[in-house]
Parts: structure tokens; sequence; C-alpha cells
């Protein structure tokens, strides 16, 4: 039996890979959802000038 070091190690790197891939597969059915692959408006725009309020939701 392997000592506990590797099957903490061997379960560290496991959970590492589940997440990344359940984080992978959730933002393309994002995507896909929206039907648009891009990055959303925030990460492309993000340092300029803010966009306009919508009509109806001023402060």
């Amino acid at each position: 039996m392997p000592s506990n070091e590797y099957l903490i190690i061997g379960l560290a790197v496991t959970t590492l890979v589940i997440v990344i891939l359940a984080a992978t597969v959730l933002r393309g059915r994002v995507a896909k959802s929206k039907g648009d692959t891009a990055r959303s408006s925030f990460t492309e725009n993000h340092g300029e000038a803010p966009r306009p309020n919508r009509p109806g939701t001023e402060h």
C-alpha cells in the first residue's frame, strides 16, 4: 500500500484536474448558450469609460 504522502498528492492533483475540467466545460456551455464564444465585454473593455446606464435604470 502506498504511503499517505503519495495519496495526498494524488488526491490534490486529481482535484485540480477535475476543477479545471469542470470550469472549461461550464465556460463552453455558457458561450454556447450566449451564441458567442468571445470573452465578455468586461474583459474586452476593462479600463475604459463605463458604458451608459440602460433606460429606466438611472439612479
